[in-house]
């Protein structure tokens, strides 16, 4: 993620803009500057007597503790679930979360319950007849 412009260039445009009577265009032009990036830091100034840079990145605590966590943990032990059917739960539940606060819940937790695929490639499809014991084959050899 980049860096906020320094102060000391916000200044000069701003100066130039106020003093000089440059148009913002030609300011921007001038320092090498954005148009739009002029235009809000003059904005700035006007709603609030200064152009310093607001605050980047931050912690955003998470949504899913204390008894939406408690209930999200027993939910996922009972019965099978959908990420999306989770997310629809919690709407209902008063919680609005997305589909990836879901998701990185119930993979930290390990949560999730994979398929096995190799279990399910053992029996018989249903549309054709079981498979015959392995005794049997070697018997008739």
């Amino acid at each position: 993620m980049g860096r906020p412009y320094s102060m000391d260039l916000r200044e000069r445009v701003i100066a130039a803009v106020a003093t000089q009577g440059l148009s913002c265009h030609e300011a921007a032009a001038r320092f090498g500057v954005g148009v739009s990036t002029a235009i809000r830091w003059l904005q700035m100034v006007r709603r609030t007597g200064n152009a310093t840079p607001a605050k980047m990145g931050g912690h955003r605590p998470k949504k899913l503790i204390g008894r939406h966590r408690a209930w999200l943990v027993a939910r996922c032990m009972g019965q099978s679930f959908t990420l999306r059917g989770l997310v629809q739960e919690l709407a209902e539940r008063g919680l609005a979360v997305d589909y990836r606060a879901v998701w990185a819940f119930v993979h930290a937790d390990k949560l999730s319950f994979k398929k096995n695929g190799g279990r399910l490639r053992t029996g018989s499809s249903g549309r054709r007849a079981a498979a015959k014991a392995m005794e049997s084959l070697s018997a008739a050899d």
